[in-house]
């Protein structure tokens, strides 16, 4: 099975784009988090975290199809599949099932605003609480390419309380804030 560092290397090969990248690392940091406090299997976890928006660059179009069509050549396995599948469902048709599935749905969008929410604060995520994303939430002008429905959505599918969710997605991005530019002396410099 493919390990972390080859799914690096894939997102490397397949994503020039440095935004996407990062948004991939940050959905990953999510998706890890879950997978502790659910006792899952952070690695493959982790890995339909990272690879989820693998051909949206290039073939936005058909995302994720494209992706999936590598991964299994990769050898990747069949839950980080259906979980890429499922959270397009709208355009695949697949159904998130399984809990990797309705997480990784549930993660990406809000990650995306998160990460938002911490580009202008001058603290970063050092500090930042679900209050301050919420409130963002709510002003659809703001990081306005975030879908807000499928952020609710997400939230529906996990079965967790908005607060609560937003706090789990800040607490696993923390983890890597540093790697992804989030961190107040980050930010402050940027």
């Amino acid at each position: 099975m493919p390990d972390r560092a080859d799914a690096v290397q894939l997102l490397e090969e397949w994503v020039e784009n440095e935004n996407l990248r990062t948004h991939m690392y940050a959905v990953e940091a999510a998706v890890r988090h879950y997978a502790r406090m659910r006792d899952a299997d952070e690695a493959t976890w982790g890995l339909a975290g990272l690879l989820h928006d693998l051909d949206w660059e290039k073939h936005p179009e058909e995302h994720p199809l494209k992706a999936v069509e590598e991964l299994e050549k990769r050898g990747y396995p069949a839950e980080v599949i259906h979980a890429i599948l499922a959270h397009r469902s709208d355009f695949t048709g697949v159904e998130p099932e399984e809990e990797l599935d309705r997480v990784l749905l549930a993660c990406d969008e809000l990650a995306g605003l998160v990460y938002a929410c911490c580009l202008v604060r001058p603290t970063g995520i050092d500090d930042l609480k679900p209050k301050s994303v919420v409130k963002k939430l709510k002003d659809r002008s703001f990081a306005a390419g975030v879908s807000r429905e499928e952020v609710s959505r997400g939230m529906e599918l996990i079965g967790l309380d908005r607060k609560e969710h937003i706090q789990n997605v800040i607490d696993g991005m923390r983890v890597v804030a540093g790697e992804l530019g989030i961190r107040g002396e980050d930010v402050s410099r940027g």
